[in-house]
């Protein structure tokens, strides 16, 4: 049975914000820095509020736009990038990790570059060969290829500056998401925890492409010495063993900066596999994944992390977007993230502490009743417990809220979160074996279903 779905655009009025920016905070700063007509970061800051501050398009103007230019990528395979206009220059990707540079105002193209990556790569790619966008700091041009590679190129001439390998090739690791630069480093993630692979994030030197610190997310072998001190608690929450399929976690798209606390904060991915009984047989959180991160960025050390789904069981990951913002609650002006992440619930954090202040859900969930506040964990119900039986669940493993971008509106406090309404069943592999190259989730049966929504929707 295919799924029928409905795709909207809500409105969610962060729970408890009173205000808009409070004027000369962290938030107000970064808006006002912005050039009204460019875009020169992911997210148009480093808050990702992706809000834009012109005001010549509104409810009269709107009727009296047309078209102004267009531009044909010559690709014809999926486009999620988000553009970057700076000094007048429109920067995107296309599909197999291609960028394009066009004058912003006309649409003509200025210059092209193709990483050339291998289309074998494209069997290595759970979720179509496409890139999500690039970043531009200080003349250069950073983008992640598919085949795991990240890329400087010059501004101006798209000519290739440096290259490194940040991932195993020998893997089934793939990167679509945008870099990021902040504190001074390039920082770029990857993809692939359905085929095996362990997760990690990485910052680099921009000016050469040098290592200058990589956080791992899941452990590995715990007869290994660990990478960095965080893997050693985090191995206490996994049974089994699980390094032998990689663990997962991966940092595929979302991050988000606050220049002021130094910190960056990255969502982590599912499990590899995904069932938790196959993953850590003997139970418990798993992390560090389906977390929300807080990393010091000079150093990469853990300051906090907040776990949307321990033990995640559904694909439920926090790689979605995260938008930090500055309110007042209940009184109190509190720096927050903001974040609707897969498993249907939207979470309001200190984004100082990771103190979870409140956590409501956006859309009905059959696999848990409401996140406990006191506990910040969710309240898990049998309906999503598929262990034994096969279940109907809600969100499916595609969520209620994926990769595409919401946005903040400063001014009247609202979240605007594109939607996607859908069950999925599910049912465990007890049998499952490890296949290097294969998708490896545990699940026997995984696919979306309609019946629950025909009754809601």
């Amino acid at each position: 049975m295919v799924l029928r779905t409905v795709c909207c655009a809500i409105l969610l009025l962060a729970g408890c914000g009173d205000r808009s920016e409070p004027a000369g905070s962290a938030a107000s700063k970064a808006l006002e820095a912005l050039p009204d007509s460019e875009w020169v970061v992911h997210g148009n800051n480093d808050f990702e509020q992706r809000h834009s501050t012109l005001d010549q398009i509104d409810t009269d103007s709107i009727a009296d736009l047309g078209l102004a230019w267009t531009y044909d990528t010559g690709q014809f395979r999926g486009h999620e990038a988000t553009p970057i206009i700076a000094d007048g220059v429109m920067y995107l990707t296309s599909n197999w990790s291609n960028v394009h540079a066009l004058d912003a105002v006309t649409g003509r193209e200025l210059w092209t570059y193709d990483p050339e990556v291998p289309r074998i790569w494209g069997r290595k790619a759970c979720c179509d060969v496409v890139n999500r966008g690039v970043a531009v700091s200080d003349g250069g041009v950073f983008v992640g290829t598919l085949d795991g590679r990240l890329i400087r190129l010059n501004a101006k001439t798209g000519a290739m500056e440096w290259e490194v390998v940040t991932v195993d090739q020998s893997r089934f690791y793939t990167i679509t998401g945008a870099p990021r630069v902040v504190d001074g480093k390039v920082v770029i993630g990857n993809g692939g925890a359905e085929y095996g692979v362990r997760g990690y994030v990485s910052a680099y030197d921009p000016a050469d492409g040098d290592l200058v610190w990589r956080f791992w997310t899941v452990p590995g072998d715990p007869s290994e010495p660990f990478e960095h001190p965080e893997l050693a608690e985090a191995a206490r929450t996994w049974t089994g063993e699980w390094w032998e399929v990689g663990g997962g976690g991966t940092v595929w798209d979302s991050m988000a900066y606050d220049p002021d606390l130094n910190l960056l904060y990255v969502g982590t991915g599912n499990g590899s596999p995904w069932s938790r009984l196959v993953r850590s047989p003997g139970g418990g959180d798993n992390l560090y994944l389906a977390s929300i991160l807080a990393l010091d960025a000079g150093t990469g050390r853990l300051v906090w992390h907040y776990q949307t789904t321990p033990g995640d069981n559904w694909d439920y990951t926090a790689t979605q977007h995260m938008v930090l913002a500055d309110l007042e609650i209940r009184g109190e002006e509190r720096q927050v993230l903001m974040q609707a992440p897969k498993n249907g619930f939207f979470y309001v954090l200190d984004r100082k502490t990771g103190e979870l202040l409140s956590a409501d859900a956006y859309i009905p969930t059959t696999w848990a009743s409401h996140v406990d506040v006191e506990t910040g964990k969710p309240v898990e119900l049998e309906s999503g417990n598929y262990n034994e039986e096969v279940k109907v669940v809600t969100p499916s493993v595609a969520g209620g809220h994926n990769w595409h971008p919401m946005s903040w509106h400063p001014g009247e406090t609202l979240m605007y979160i594109p939607v996607r309404y859908a069950s999925g069943v599910f049912e465990v592999d007890h049998e499952f074996e490890y296949v290097p190259g294969r998708t490896n989730v545990g699940l026997l049966e995984i696919r979306e279903h309609n019946e629950l929504w025909d009754e809601i929707v």
